[in-house]
């Protein structure tokens, strides 16, 4: 996996400057005791875990706190000063912290249709950056951000923390040793009650938000209260489902499982928004397939309420003897806390080490391995996307002769049964099937599919093809 991350590295173009407000920065090089400054961008949610994150490091300071809603401004602020004895500047766009020489780190917690161009952009201005899951809203662009981190020698850190837990690397080991047999499938799961959004009317935003920065790259629309701020996830032009919710850290741990896997050959993907109506766009049900030759990766996502197995987990299944490895993230009862397994430096901590040694390898989520794991999300929404309706009842021959994966369908539909669905009365989405070209990151003669692994960017906001 390393050797296919530094070949991908070191094959990439070389292209043109994109300055952020006509200047760029090289950036300083940050000594061992130097003190290092962080802009934490996207403060209301998992921005408060990258505020604690990053401000417990020895010698890193919470310099600012970016967000276009300055309604969190005061709340966050006297948290930054009563816990590490600083008053952070609070700004609504990024950009200023960017042309900030004194910044050193941005760091993202922000919608994910942000998480891309903001890196890129820091990238550019010649800071190093922390940016949550998923590392992009779409393919290309987190193509792009590979490019740019590249491109302006910048330490990125992807936030899918389990990458820092000793358990999983062990288990990785021991599965490429081959001493439990072939790896047939490696199974991700989502089980998390999602309830409906129900439907907001559109209406003026609030006058301490700046709606027009929030949105960015995506295309401008009325503000609802479904939008901010958390409830985006489950609209196209800002999030991904909770498949690249919280479903991109299991993932990222299924993709690490299978030996030496990078990009599938094949996606499928079949689902629905089941239960409820509401004014959510995103699957609340979803089974994804992808294939790489001798195992499949297998990922199931449930947002409806379950009789058993609701968490979040990741399973391995070998064909010698039928044997079966399973641990959790967490969410199942009886399962121990996996911060337990935590070696001496979590996934924080590893990244301000890497900003001050300059050493990429040094990091546990590399910036591709992010990449790539996102991209997993991106392919499975784009096959769910350009799906088509289809009765229960009908048989469905899109599984083939591929018995793993036709028993997993079976099994998502035995969980809306539990949940009072009448099949016989429902539709659900059959997805195309995707092959994949992993040289060029683009599917195989469907130019319909293509178009979704990029986006249509809203000027300013735009991430450029030559980074």
């Amino acid at each position: 996996m390393i050797e296919t991350r530094r070949k991908f590295i070191s094959q990439s173009t070389v292209f043109a400057t994109f300055a952020i407000s006509g200047t760029k920065s090289s950036g300083k090089i940050i000594g061992a005791n130097d003190r290092i400054n962080v802009a934490v961008c996207g403060i209301k949610g998992r921005g408060a875990s990258h505020i604690g994150g990053h401000g417990r490091q020895k010698n890193v300071t919470i310099s600012h706190l970016v967000d276009p809603d300055s309604r969190l401004f005061e709340g966050r602020k006297k948290f930054v000063k009563s816990k590490f004895k600083n008053t952070p500047e609070c700004i609504q766009d990024v950009r200023k912290a960017l042309d900030n020489k004194d910044v050193d780190v941005i760091s993202i917690a922000t919608p994910n249709h942000w998480h891309s161009l903001m890196s890129i952009w820091a990238c550019q201005a010649g800071k190093d950056v922390y940016v949550e899951k998923p590392l992009s809203h779409n393919l290309f662009e987190g193509r792009k951000l590979v490019e740019a981190a590249k491109k302006y020698n910048r330490i990125v850190q992807h936030g899918t923390q389990n990458r820092s837990l000793r358990k999983w690397s062990d288990l990785a080991k021991e599965i490429a040793s081959g001493n439990k047999g072939k790896l047939e499938v490696a199974l991700g799961t989502c089980h998390k009650r999602r309830g409906s959004i129900g439907f907001k009317d559109t209406k003026n935003p609030p006058s301490e938000l700046d709606f027009d920065v929030w949105t960015g790259p995506a295309p401008k629309e009325n503000f609802h209260e479904n939008l901010v701020h958390y409830n985006w996830h489950w609209f196209w032009n800002y999030g991904n489902g909770d498949i690249g919710n919280q479903g991109v850290h299991q993932m990222d741990i299924a993709r690490w499982m299978i030996p030496g896997a990078v990009w599938p050959k094949n996606v499928f993907c079949v689902g629905g928004r089941f239960g409820y109506k509401d004014q959510a766009e995103t699957a609340n049900t979803q089974l994804a397939i992808f294939d790489y030759g001798e195992s499949l990766l297998v990922f199931d996502v449930r947002g409806l309420s379950g009789k058993s197995n609701m968490g979040v987990s990741n399973h391995v299944y070998f064909d010698k003897n039928a044997k079966q490895r399973s641990t959790s993230s967490h969410g199942i009862k009886g399962i121990k806390d996996p911060l337990a397994d935590r070696g001496s430096v979590d996934i924080f901590e590893n990244f301000i080490q890497a900003v001050r040694n300059r050493k990429e390898d040094h990091l546990d989520a590399h910036v591709y391995e992010g990449h790539v794991s996102s991209g997993l999300c991106h392919l499975a929404n784009v096959s769910y996307r350009l799906g088509e309706k289809s009765s229960f009842n009908r048989k469905n021959k899109a599984f083939g002769e591929n018995r793993k994966a036709f028993e997993y369908f079976e099994r998502m539909q035995e969980h809306l049964k539990e949940n009072g669905l009448k099949l016989e009365e429902t539709d659900y989405i059959v997805g195309r099937n995707l092959e994949f070209d992993s040289k060029t990151e683009s599917i195989i003669g469907d130019e319909e599919a293509n178009n979704l692994l990029t986006r249509a960017y809203r000027p300013p906001y735009v991430v450029p093809e030559k980074v």
